[in-house]
């Protein structure tokens, strides 16, 4: 599987109406650790196909962003049957990414 890149079209579609758990990578290309973090969700979305990653451009989809409370990037935040389950601001390695997925 491959990260999926999300606008106000299919973000219901492809985040809230998931049958799995999504993992949100809020993001921006001039932000260093969004830069940092995008190969490790990309690999991740290879290695774990049980739960879907999806990319949001902050630049690009700030009204997205706005009503999803991303104030701050990188920002991840989990999605399980249409909800909020978890949230971290900033930079972190795989193995925290799985405990929030786990959430």
């Amino acid at each position: 599987m491959s990260v999926i890149e999300i606008n106000e079209n299919n973000f219901e579609s492809e985040v809230l109406s998931s049958d799995r758990p999504v993992l949100v990578d809020f993001n921006a290309g001039w932000c260093g650790p969004c830069r940092a973090l995008k190969p490790i969700v990309e690999a991740m979305a290879e290695e774990f196909p049980e739960y879907k990653f999806v990319s949001v451009d902050v630049d690009e989809m700030d009204e997205l962003a706005e009503d999803h409370d991303v104030s701050s990037i990188p920002c991840l935040v989990v999605y399980n049957g249409g909800k909020e389950v978890a949230r971290n601001v900033g930079l972190i390695p795989k193995d925290k990414i799985l405990d929030l997925l786990r959430k």
